[in-house]
Parts: structure tokens; C-alpha cells; sequence
């Protein structure tokens, strides 16, 4: 499957462009700047998930062992 792709601008450090040059060959650079994006990109989208879920908890009754048990036990009888 090929994937479009969109050329941007943006400045990296000196150092990262200077690894980047040495290390990886012409022609292989895109793919490892997109995939280090990628895993970047993936790392923040679950710490907002964890966050969202965390602020929206906070919202949510809270119920007692006792009172989801006797909730399921209700729940079990009545089928």
C-alpha cells in the first residue's frame, strides 16, 4: 500500500541533521524521520487518551465491592 506524502518545512537541531546525514544513507531518511514520528506521534495520542480517561473518571460515580456485588447478584437472579 502506498501512502501519500506531503513535503513541509520545518528546522531539527544541528546535531539530529548532522546524525542524520552520517548515519542513514539518501533515500532512506524520509522513511526514518516518518517512523520516528510515527512512534512520537503514537506515545502522545495514548497520553491524551490517559489523560482524557483520568479528567472523565473524576466525573463518574464511584460504587462500592458491596454494591456491584449485589448488583450482579440481582442482575444473575432475574434471568
Amino acid at each position: 500500500m502506498e501512502r501519500s506524502s506531503r513535503k513541509m518545512n520545518f528546522l531539527i537541531e544541528e546535531t539530529i541533521c548532522r546524525d542524520l546525514t552520517e548515519m542513514i544513507p539518501p533515500g532512506k531518511r524520509s522513511h526514518v524521520v516518518n517512523e520516528a514520528l510515527r512512534k512520537e506521534l503514537e506515545h502522545i495520542r495514548r497520553q491524551l487518551a490517559v489523560q482524557k480517561l483520568i479528567e472523565s473518571s473524576a466525573a463518574i460515580r464511584k460504587f462500592s465491592t458491596r454494591e456491584i456485588v449485589e448488583e450482579l447478584t440481582g442482575d444473575r437472579s432475574s434471568h
